[in-house]
């Protein structure tokens, strides 16, 4: 989420992947994919901006994360292992 400013000074957290577009008429307007607006103080840029770091730190965060250990248990035989392949019939036409 990511903090936006109304018009009137109200602060509010956005969810910026539901963002369709921005625009500025000379407001700057921003429509949410369900047809949603909102008129912020935050020119495009400065939108813009805050998306581009709000994405640039999910991907840092993400890459900082360990992976979990993965438990292996000893599977009975070397087929359990093997993926299941199940043949597809195609209808004649």
């Amino acid at each position: 989420m990511i903090l936006v400013t109304r018009i009137n000074g109200a602060v509010f957290a956005l969810n910026p992947d539901l963002v369709e577009r921005v625009d500025c008429t000379p407001d700057t307007v921003v429509t949410l994919v369900d047809g949603t607006k909102y008129i912020i103080s935050e020119s495009v840029p400065e939108f813009i901006d805050s998306v581009r770091h709000y994405r640039a730190s999910l991907i840092a965060q993400a890459s900082r994360m360990e992976p979990d250990p993965v438990a292996h248990s000893s599977p009975s035989s070397d087929d359990d292992l093997d993926a299941k392949v199940l043949p597809l019939h195609r209808k004649e036409r």
